[in-house]
């Protein structure tokens, strides 16, 4: 028995001692939790030996010493209390043995609490942003692997397909706070050296947070099956010194402004037909091919054929507005925020004349900024009105008193535009932007026939909160519900979105209540509070 039990024990245990330096086993990460995550992994892994050793031992002992061969007769017992209480109590020690460290660990990865520097992560088909809550730094995060590898026509790089033009940079030593969420489908951003992999949700917020300690390189992806493209979504991260980091922080402050400047001067120039198809080409490459194909041919059904299609043959305000603000209901982005006015007008301009288009349509960035002043009508007043009080205050510092007394009406024009934003609006007018918010914002949760997903999500049809006090449903649109996945969408959506939305509610699938929100009302409700 002795000699058996030594024999199963060493078998077992080998593969064990051999654990921790297995290609296919954990790794122990590079932070301090991840390096918990692997200890409690060996530890649950050293005592499924342990009971795999006790279980086939007594097992093949058994077989053994009671074999037919020898002349073993069963025992003759129905059954044994003591027995009976043993494999009750043993098993759940074992768990409780379990459960103990496991929890501590769970814990501590759950713990966001006393970050140093906050970072949103949104994920977006297919492609991560980056935005620091107080360096004032964002950015998109994109594959860089050509797609000359991705096709085979040249050689695969050391990092294929985990490589981007612009890694996430954070500061060792420093706790690092993750918000996670997503624009349009779920993603999953994982980084193994972190022990972080958190799902990213649009409409929800998830958190992780990380503390490195090393300086270096550290990539992960996308782990969700977020789409045709689920793979190019590559995270790299770079771990550098604070002195490092802060040094990267100014670079970045000053890009921003760079970008800027080279953007308001962009507005005054004008690019030849060569240097706008050149240029558009290289931001299709990079920004449009993985959907409509190098060819622009599209995939039937899914991504659209731009050759000979209705909207690059026709209005080029409405080519501009699908580039600019991209299209509800598709996996078609906007990428107002993610590329400048000149790219855009280039992208366009390559579009309606790539692939035997040939529109010969020249288009400049100070069209795409003529045309993206566009949008609601309440929206470019307040836009205007903001406008035109910079100008006035400009004015205020700088001119005589005749120019006082200019400025002193621009703020009065510009006072009279904001307060023309906030206007009364039709009950149709009302509906239809309510839709357009609650198409964008809300039916990942709660459905586009407002049923829900009850429990977690419950129906908007003739709800108590839809039914009940208008007050009581304007405050869970602006300040959101603790303790549910209800967000609070104050800071998200403008006076006129959320009267809007809640117009909408309280007025679609049948609840017909007949009332109606106006922005004025939010705005007052927002200064109340």
């Amino acid at each position: 028995m002795t000699r058996i039990l030594c024999w199963l024990a060493a078998l077992l245990c080998v593969p064990s001692t051999m654990a921790a330096e297995s290609p296919l086993n954990l790794t122990p990460g590079a932070t301090e939790i991840s390096q918990q995550v692997y200890d409690l992994h060996m530890t649950i892994f050293y005592i499924c030996c342990a009971i795999g050793v006790i279980v086939f031992g007594a097992m093949f002992y058994s077989m053994w010493a009671h074999r037919k061969s020898k002349g073993a007769v069963a025992a003759k017992f129905h059954e044994s209390t003591k027995v009976e209480v043993i494999w009750t109590i043993v098993p759940f020690l074992i768990l409780v043995g379990m459960a103990i460290p496991a929890t501590k660990t769970l814990i501590a990865m759950e713990d966001p609490s006393n970050s140093d520097i906050t970072i949103q992560v949104t994920g977006s088909q297919w492609k991560w942003h980056y935005k620091y809550f107080d360096q004032d730094i964002e950015f998109f995060s994109l594959l860089a692997t050509t797609q000359e590898q991705i096709k085979g026509a040249e050689a695969k790089g050391e990092h294929y397909l985990l490589e981007v033009d612009k890694p996430l940079v954070i500061p060792t030593g420093k706790k690092v706070r993750f918000l996670m969420t997503s624009d349009d489908v779920i993603h999953s951003w994982w980084v193994p050296a972190f022990a972080v992999k958190k799902d990213a949700n649009p409409g929800f917020i998830n958190e992780a947070w990380t503390v490195v300690d090393d300086p270096g390189v550290y990539r992960g992806q996308c782990a969700e099956l977020c789409g045709k493209d689920h793979g190019y979504m590559p995270i790299v991260v770079h771990a550098v010194s604070q002195d490092d980091f802060d040094v990267w922080v100014g670079e970045q402050q000053q890009a921003a402004a760079a970008a800027e400047a080279e953007a308001q001067a962009a507005l005054t120039q004008s690019l030849s037909m060569e240097e706008s198809m050149a240029l558009g080409e290289q931001v299709y490459i990079a920004r449009c091919a993985a959907c409509h194909q190098p060819n622009g041919a599209g995939l039937q059904g899914v991504f659209p054929s731009l050759l000979k299609s209705p909207y690059i043959l026709g209005d080029i305000s409405n080519h501009i507005d699908i580039v600019v603000n991209g299209q509800e209901g598709t996996a078609m982005q906007a990428f107002a925020g993610q590329i400048s006015a000149k790219e855009i007008a280039a992208v366009v301009t390559y579009e309606r004349n790539a692939w035997g288009n040939d529109t010969g349509d020249l288009i400049q960035a100070s069209d795409v900024a003529t045309f993206s002043g566009g949008g609601s009508a309440p929206a470019q007043a307040v836009e205007a009105a903001t406008e035109a009080v910079e100008q006035a205050a400009d004015a205020v510092v700088d001119a005589s008193e005749a120019a006082v007394a200019t400025a002193g009406a621009a703020v009065a024009e510009a006072t009279e535009q904001a307060q023309e934003a906030l206007e009364d609006m039709t009950m149709e007018a009302l509906m239809a932007k309510g839709e357009q918010v609650y198409m964008s914002q809300c039916v990942a949760c709660h459905q586009p026939n407002g049923q829900g997903m009850p429990p977690a999500f419950p129906s908007l049809v003739g709800s108590p909160l839809i039914k009940g006090d208008i007050k009581d449903h304007i405050d869970i649109v602006l300040n959101g519900k603790a303790g549910t996945g209800m967000m609070a969408f104050g800071a998200m959506l403008s006076d006129t979105d959320a009267a809007a939305v809640v117009t909408y509610e309280r007025n679609a699938w049948g609840n017909d209540s007949g009332e109606l929100v106006q922005p004025a009302e939010i705005q007052a409700i927002k200064a109340g509070q």
